[in-house]
């Protein structure tokens, strides 16, 4: 761990979800988790343990209900909707199992897209998305349609589009659910050398074989941490 101020700290977070006549449903009860800048951490847990819930506050596309979410430092659990899109855009990268992207439009486009909003000049546009697909073995790939490339091809793409921004951490929310084991395991070896070269990853999974890439494994069940374990 290269820092002492974790990167991302949650601080006893609960979420509730209204379910409608003053009901809720209670997916987090109390979690505190401290994430460090270059680490590899598995989120792991079953279906409906919170795991997803987690990602979502992780990645500022949701807020706790009650406790505080730390990103370097400050507490951001009370921004606005705008504050919170800048922090997706400029210092988290995104990696979903259905991919996400754009797909009548080509590789380089898809890749290029979070920089366009960023308001990167278009020179050093182009540099960063060959540099990127370069990173994952597709440069070749950057005028195809990304929907003309394989499913693990795609998900190179996404991994390459996560980056662009160079973020402080990566969120990968079931990466490899839609691909075949081998597949799987060269998109996690991706994401390892990412780590290996001082990215930090985040990655949520149901799979103990994929978690095993991770230098550390959080498990959740019922809305709570079970174990915290490095490797």
């Amino acid at each position: 761990m290269t820092s002492k101020t974790p990167l991302i700290e949650l601080q006893d977070v609960t979420k509730k979800y209204p379910l409608g006549d003053g009901e809720f449903y209670q997916s987090l009860y109390g979690i505190s988790l401290k994430i460090y800048e270059g680490e590899f951490v598995a989120v792991m847990g079953p279906s409906g343990s919170g795991k997803s819930t987690t990602m979502h506050i992780l990645g500022a596309l949701d807020t706790p209900t009650t406790g505080k979410f730390l990103f370097k430092g400050k507490d951001i659990s009370s921004y606005s909707d705008d504050e919170l899109a800048e922090i997706r855009n400029q210092e988290i990268g995104f990696v979903f199992q259905s991919f996400n992207l754009l797909p009548r439009t080509t590789v380089f486009k898809n890749v290029e897209r979070p920089m366009m909003y960023g308001k990167v000049p278009s020179e050093e546009r182009e540099k960063r998305v060959m540099e990127a697909l370069r990173l994952v073995g597709i440069e070749d790939k950057a005028q195809n349609l990304s929907n003309h490339i394989s499913g693990g091809q795609i998900q190179r793409v996404a991994i390459a589009r996560a980056i662009i921004m160079n973020p402080s951490i990566i969120l990968a929310d079931e990466p490899t659910g839609n691909l075949d084991s081998k597949t799987a395991h060269e998109i996690m070896g991706y994401l390892q050398d990412l780590n290996n070269k001082g990215r930090t990853i985040v990655v949520i999974t149901h799979e103990e074989d994929i978690a095993n890439f991770a230098k550390r494994k959080v498990r959740i069940v019922d809305g709570k941490i079970v174990s915290d374990t490095s490797t």
